[in-house]
């Protein structure tokens, strides 16, 4: 059987919203072919979006807000910074109470090292994407920030196995130098493919090594679906929706490998139709049967998800009832 699951953010922008949300993760996806998720809600501020959620983990790096966004110090943590970490040990706390007990698969989510790299500035400005010594520092300082925080957050429900997908929207962008420079008149230079690789092979490595399983989500339309799967990514997650046909080919043959594969089907845009699990079901089938894949064999590896977060629908609870039962009735 298919299993279900969400991409992380959800609406809101208060504490009774992000409760209202793990009691909707739970609701939804705590049975399975639900993977129940810690979620996100990034409307209450910078400190709980996904830079603000990334910048609570990695260490050795101080940063703090500023006009532009998420700035690295070169000194201590900033005050924006400690409000971070303790907005995310709270939201942990809130999803431990209510976790009690669970002993199925539990993913949560961390922003990846290039799309840090493309949206954290270095302390003179301008991204940390710009320099190769402060995009390795910036990679590193996940990676072990990682590493030290997995075993912790793991013992908050330790009858759960647990997933860390690491998002990596602007990571084709960073590969065809498409990220704007501060000025806005030139764009950074392309990253290489070994480079992108090796940074973000560390953060896999770590999360493998703290016992979890790394996932990749990326929702552009060129997913480098081959760079992720080399680099460690043992589930790739895409939005459907806009995938393009060249990612098609190495995803089957990640399926094939005995990888999975999250599948946005149901369409989160702002004035989408409401939510339907026969849509859902009927678009990851139409896939499947394109690639001349049998359902029936890769279907325990597939994931039905949104195409993208939550925060910008009302329908949350919809959206993920939908994918569960999309999963379900898959064969």
């Amino acid at each position: 059987m298919a299993r279900a699951t969400g991409i992380g953010s959800h609406p809101g922008e208060d504490e009774r919203a992000y409760e209202e949300a793990v009691r909707v993760v739970l609701g939804e996806l705590g049975d399975p072919p639900g993977v129940p998720y810690v979620p996100e809600v990034p409307g209450r501020g910078a400190q709980a979006d996904m830079v603000g959620r990334a910048s609570a983990v990695w260490v050795e790096l101080g940063a703090d807000l500023q006009p532009a966004g998420w700035r690295l110090t070169g000194g201590g943590s900033g005050i924006d910074q400690r409000r971070a970490r303790s907005l995310l040990g709270q939201d942990l706390d809130r999803f431990e109470e209510q976790a009690a007990g669970f002993t199925g698969t539990v993913k949560m989510q961390i922003a990846g090292p290039w799309t840090l790299a493309a949206t954290v500035e270095r302390p003179r400005g301008d991204r940390v994407l710009g320099d190769h010594g402060a995009r390795r520092d910036l990679a590193a300082a996940l990676a072990a920030g990682l590493a030290e925080w997995l075993p912790a957050v793991r013992r908050r429900v330790p009858g759960a196995s647990w997933v860390v997908q690491v998002d990596e929207p602007a990571l084709p962008a960073v590969l065809a130098a498409r990220v704007p420079t501060a000025s806005g008149f030139g764009r950074h230079r392309t990253v290489h493919p070994p480079e992108a690789s090796a940074h973000l092979a560390e953060v896999t490595a770590a999360i493998t090594a703290a016992g979890a399983e790394p996932w990749v989500h990326c929702c552009a339309p060129d997913v480098p679906v081959e760079l992720l799967t080399g680099a460690g990514a043992v589930g790739v997650l895409v939005d459907l929706a806009v995938l393009a046909p060249a990612a098609y080919e190495g995803l089957a043959s990640h399926l094939d490998s005995g990888g999975t594969v999250g599948l946005g089907a149901v369409d989160t845009t702002p004035g989408a139709a409401r939510p339907s699990a026969a849509r859902a079901t009927e678009q990851v089938l139409r896939w499947v049967d394109m690639l001349g894949l049998d359902p029936e064999v890769v279907g325990p590896r597939l994931l039905v998800t949104p195409g993208c977060g939550l925060a910008g629908t009302v329908r949350a609870e919809e959206v993920l009832r939908a994918c569960r039962s999309a999963a379900a009735d898959l064969p």
